[in-house]
C-alpha cells in the first residue's frame, strides 16, 4: 500500500522520549509528527507524510510523495479535524496543494481563533479498503482496554465495535474481528473481496502492546484505518497522554492469604456479636437470634458494655476481653465506633469482621471509610461492607445477618451490593425453593469484594454455581484474571446495574466515546467467562437452573412440540439466544416419522401436534435423548385432556430418569402453554431437575442458551 514499514520489536524508548517531552510540554494530545513516531516505534503501518509550514513546503512535500494527497491541520487545540474544515483530500496538483494550504490555515482560525497551528499535514492519499476503527483507551475500572470495529464518519452512529482488555493474544484480536456485526464484510460479500485480517489482528495486537507499554497513553485512535485484500494503513492516528497520575488500585492480596481469611469466615469456631443486644427490635438482637435459632454450632459471643448476659449467652464488655478462637466479628455499632473497634480486634488477633453499620461513604463519609480501611489494614483485619445486610453460609448453618433466616441448603453462591436486591434473592430462593451455599452482601465493598468471595466459592465443595449482582467493580482487571480462572470451572452468572449508554459523554475521541456504553462491560466480563444476566429475575432462574442442566456435549439442539405455533415461537426464542438447531438427518427424520401422525411435521422443530396421547411424546423424548447427535432438547407442551399437564410431566420425568440412569445426561427444558395445571406440572419437572416454565416460551430457552454460553467459554463443547 506504499506505507512505511513495520517493525517486529518496539522501539519504547523513542514512545518514552515521546511521552517525556509531551508531558515536559504540556501536552494532552500528540501532534502528527509524534503521533508518527509513536507508529513507527510499534511498527503500526501509516501512510507517507511530512508536515509543512508554508505552501511551498506542502507543494515540495507533495511532489515527494506523489499525487494525489491529503492535508490535514496539525494543532494541539484542534483534536476533530474535519469540524474545524481542517482536512482536504484528492489534491491532485501543485496549485490545489498551494491553495489547500491556506484554505485549512483559514479554516481553522474561524473554527478556533486561540488555536496554536504547527502546520498542515501533507499524507499519501489511499483510497481502498475498507474503513475500520483500532484504539483503546486508559478505563478506570479495567485499565487498558482495546476496541475494534467499523470506522470513518459514522463510527458513533453505528457503534459496531468491540473490547478487550489488553494486551490481548493472537486469537483475542482475531476474535474481536469476527465479532463485531459487519464482521461478514471483512470476510467479503456479493463479489467483493474480504480483507488482510491477519494484518488488522497484528494492528490490534500491536496497539493492545502499546497501551499496556504505556498507561499513561490515555487515548488511543486509529480512525479510519483502510483495511485492503494485502494489507491496513492507519490514515489518521490520534494519541491522548493523561496529565492525571496512574489511578490507585486496591491492594491485591495472594490467593492463599484470602483463602485463610474466607475460610474462617465462612468455617468460624466462634462469632462476636459487637452491639450485641437483648431488646427486640435492634439490629444486635436480630444478628445474636438468627445466629441463634439457625442452629450455628460454634460459640457465639455478645459484647455489649452494659449487659451481663444477652439471649442466654455471657456478654463481654469489650473486645479485648473476647476469649480466644474468634474467627469472625459482626459489627451492630454506630459508625463512628467501628474503625477503634476493629483496631482491638486486629490487636485480639480475630481475621475478619462483618460491618452491618452504614454512614460511611454512601452517605457522603469518604473520610471516616477511608480511616476504616487504613486501620483494618494496619491491623490484619479483613471485612466485609460497611453498609450491608451480613451473610448466610448454610453448611454451617450461619446467619449473620439481621434480616430473615434462610437455611434452605444448595449448590448456588448469591451476592449482591445492594440489601434490597439481597432480600429479593432472599425471596425468590424461598419461593422457588432455591437452595443455597451462601447468600452474601458485599454493600461498599472498601475491603472484601468480589474477587475475594470467587476466590473462595471456587474451593468451596458446597457451591456449584455463583450469581453476582453488582453496581461497580474496583479493580475490573483482577476481577477478570480470578473470574476467568474460576468460570472454567464453575458458572459465574452477573447482573450488572447501571448498563445505560453514557452516550452524552464528552470524548477527545471516538474510541473514547465508544467506551461510554456498556458494550464493554459485556464484553469484557464475555472475556472473563461470566454469563451476564439482564436483569435480576433471569440471574435468579440462571442461578437456579445452571447447576440442575448437564453441559451439552455440542450445540445441536432440537425442539419437540405439541403445537406448531409454540414450536414458531420456541425457534425463534432459539435464534434470539444464539442456539443452534441441528438441520435434521434424513434416517432421524425418518425415525421420529415413525412416532408422529401423516398430519404432524418432522424436521426441527418436531411437531407431534396436540392430538397425541402420552406415549408420542415418550418415544420422541427418548429418541432424542439416545441419539448422540442431538445435544439439547427443548420441549413445547400444549394442554389437552388426551396428555394432561401432570401426566406430560410424568412422561417427561420418567424418560429423562431413565436415560440418566443408563448414563445419558443431555440438558433437557420445558415450555408449557395451557390451564393452570401446567403450574403444577412445571414445579413437578423442577423437581426432578428438569427447568420447566408455565407460559412462556422464552425463559427455558434462555436458561438453557446460558447453559451453552457458559459450556462455550469454559471449552466444555
Amino acid at each position: 500500500m506504499g506505507t512505511t514499514k513495520t517493525s517486529a520489536d518496539p522501539d519504547r524508548a523513542t514512545v518514552r522520549r515521546v511521552l517525556e517531552q509531551a508531558r515536559e510540554d504540556g501536552i494532552t494530545a500528540l501532534a502528527a509528527p509524534d503521533a508518527k513516531r509513536v507508529c513507527d516505534a510499534y511498527g503500526i503501518p501509516v501512510p507517507q507524510e511530512g508536515l509543512a509550514g508554508s505552501p511551498g513546503e506542502a507543494v515540495a512535500l507533495a511532489e515527494e510523495i506523489g499525487y494525489p494527497v491529503v492535508l490535514k491541520v496539525v494543532s494541539p487545540d484542534i483534536l476533530h479535524k474535519t469540524e474545524a474544515g481542517g482536512v482536504l483530500v484528492g489534491l491532485a496538483s501543485a496549485e490545489q496543494v498551494a491553495s489547500g494550504y491556506e484554505t485549512i490555515v483559514r479554516s481553522a482560525r474561524a473554527y478556533s481563533a486561540s488555536a496554536e497551528i504547527t502546520g498542515v499535514q501533507v499524507q499519501q492519499m489511499l483510497s481502498e479498503g475498507l474503513e475500520v476503527l483500532i484504539g483503546a483507551v486508559a478505563d478506570p475500572t479495567f485499565g487498558p482496554v482495546v476496541t475494534f470495529g467499523i470506522g470513518g464518519i459514522l463510527v458513533e452512529v453505528l457503534r459496531d465495535a468491540t473490547f478487550r482488555l489488553a494486551p490481548v493474544s493472537r486469537a483475542e484480536a482475531e476474535e474481536m474481528i469476527g465479532s463485531i456485526r459487519a464482521a461478514d464484510l471483512l470476510r467479503g460479500v456479493r463479489g467483493r473481496p474480504g480483507v488482510d485480517r491477519a494484518a488488522l489482528a497484528d494492528l490490534i495486537q500491536r496497539v493492545s502492546e502499546l497501551v499496556s507499554d504505556f498507561p499513561e497513553i490515555a487515548e488511543v485512535d486509529l480512525n479510519p484505518v483502510l483495511a485492503g485484500v494485502d494489507g491496513a494503513v492507519a490514515v489518521d492516528a490520534r494519541f491522548v497522554v493523561s496529565s492525571e497520575k496512574a489511578l490507585d488500585r486496591p491492594p491485591r492480596y495472594e490467593r492463599e492469604a484470602i483463602l485463610s481469611v474466607m475460610n474462617r469466615m465462612m468455617h468460624p469456631r466462634a462469632v462476636a456479636v459487637i452491639g450485641a443486644s437483648a431488646e427486640t427490635g435492634k439490629i444486635g438482637n436480630s444478628v445474636m437470634r438468627n445466629l441463634i435459632d439457625g442452629g450455628y454450632r460454634g460459640e457465639i459471643y455478645p459484647v455489649n458494655p452494659k449487659a451481663s448476659e444477652i439471649l442466654g449467652k455471657r456478654c463481654y464488655s469489650d473486645v479485648s476481653e473476647l476469649p480466644d478462637g474468634v474467627d469472625v466479628a459482626v459489627f451492630a455499632i454506630p459508625a463512628k465506633f467501628v474503625a477503634p473497634t476493629i483496631a482491638k480486634l486486629g490487636d485480639r488477633g480475630v481475621p475478619a469482621a462483618v460491618l452491618i453499620p452504614s454512614g460511611f461513604a454512601e452517605t457522603g463519609e469518604v473520610e471516616l471509610q477511608r480511616e476504616l480501611v487504613e486501620t483494618a489494614r494496619k491491623h490484619g483485619v479483613r471485612f466485609i461492607g460497611p453498609n450491608i445486610y451480613g451473610f448466610y453460609y448454610t453448611p454451617e448453618q450461619l446467619c449473620a445477618t439481621f434480616c430473615t433466616p434462610y437455611d434452605v441448603k444448595g449448590s448456588v453462591a448469591l451476592a449482591s451490593q445492594s440489601g434490597g436486591i439481597g432480600m429479593g434473592i432472599l425471596g425468590f430462593s424461598r419461593s422457588a425453593n432455591l437452595g443455597v451455599s451462601a447468600i452474601v452482601g458485599v454493600g461498599n465493598k472498601a475491603d472484601i469484594d468480589e474477587d475475594d468471595l470467587l476466590t473462595f466459592f471456587e474451593e468451596d465443595e458446597a457451591t456449584s454455581c455463583i450469581a453476582l449482582h453488582m453496581e461497580d467493580l474496583k479493580d475490573g482487571r483482577a476481577f477478570v484474571e480470578v473470574a476467568k480462572r474460576v468460570s472454567r470451572r464453575k458458572p459465574i452468572v452477573v447482573l450488572k446495574a447501571g448498563s445505560t449508554p453514557a452516550g452524552s459523554r464528552a470524548a477527545a475521541s471516538h474510541t473514547a466515546a465508544l467506551a461510554g456504553d456498556d458494550k464493554m462491560y459485556d464484553d469484557i466480563l464475555r472475556q472473563a467467562g461470566v454469563v451476564r444476566a439482564r436483569g435480576l429475575r433471569e440471574l435468579l432462574e440462571f442461578a437456579r437452573c445452571l447447576p440442575m442442566l448437564p453441559t451439552p456435549a455440542g450445540e445441536n439442539v432440537v425442539i419437540i412440540t405439541g403445537a406448531g405455533g409454540s414450536g414458531v415461537l420456541l425457534s425463534d426464542a432459539c435464534h434470539n439466544n444464539g442456539l443452534t438447531l441441528m438441520s435434521m438427518p434424513p434416517d432421524l427424520d425418518a425415525a421420529f416419522r415413525k412416532f408422529i401422525p401423516p398430519f404432524g411435521a418432522a424436521g426441527n422443530p418436531v411437531d407431534i401436534t396436540g392430538g397425541e396421547p402420552p406415549e408420542t411424546y415418550r418415544n420422541t423424548i427418548a429418541l432424542a435423548l439416545e441419539d448422540e447427535r442431538i445435544h439439547s432438547i427443548v420441549l413445547g407442551y400444549w394442554h389437552t385432556i388426551i396428555t394432561p399437564p401432570m401426566v406430560f410431566a410424568e412422561v417427561v420425568s420418567d424418560v429423562v430418569g431413565e436415560f440418566r440412569a443408563r448414563g445419558v445426561h443431555k440438558p433437557v427444558v420445558a415450555s408449557l402453554a395451557g390451564d393452570v395445571e401446567v403450574e403444577q406440572a412445571s414445579a413437578h419437572l423442577f423437581a426432578q431437575g428438569i427447568p420447566a416454565y408455565p407460559y412462556t416460551t422464552e425463559t427455558p430457552v434462555e436458561v438453557l442458551a446460558a447453559k451453552h454460553r457458559w459450556a462455550r467459554m469454559a471449552n466444555q463443547l
